[in-house]
């Protein structure tokens, strides 16, 4: 006969873990801070989230990757889905309504620039302050698993 194991986890992200209650807290095996991504990481974000966008040969991953230092992999995906957008806005910039229906594919399919991701950082801002990341490191010494 064989043996039947049902194993259940839990993962509960939260970032203000603070604020979880100490009763949750202590049934809580293993509680591990997660910090930011690094660049390479940030890198392998980019790729996944822009790898339906077409790219002009002025953008640089690898460089985008290093300046998004401290960004969260959330606030990648946002940056990603502003810059995806530009082409389009820049397509339809002044066009009146009938004239943006009218457009044809080939009139909106232009690649991601440079320049559109730079529109796009001034747009989207890191999320995680360094007061933030003190506190996370706080918990950790506080509440955190090795």
């Amino acid at each position: 006969f064989g043996c039947i194991s049902a194993v259940s986890r839990l993962y509960l992200g939260s970032i203000s873990a603070r604020d979880l209650d100490e009763a949750l807290r202590r049934r809580l095996e293993k509680r591990i801070y997660i910090p930011l991504p690094e660049p390479a990481d940030i890198r392998t974000l980019l790729g996944i989230n822009l790898k339906d966008v077409q790219l002009d040969a002025s953008v640089c991953l690898d460089a985008l990757a290093e300046r998004l230092a401290g960004f969260s992999p959330a606030d990648v995906t946002n940056l990603c889905r502003e810059a995806a957008m530009m082409p389009m806005r820049r397509a339809i910039k002044g066009l009146r309504h009938d004239e943006i229906r009218r457009l044809k594919r080939e009139d909106t399919d232009t690649p991601l620039c440079q320049d559109d991701i730079e529109q796009s950082l001034l747009r989207i801002n890191k999320t995680v302050s360094e007061s933030d990341l003190g506190r996370f490191e706080e918990w950790l010494k506080e509440f955190g698993s090795t």
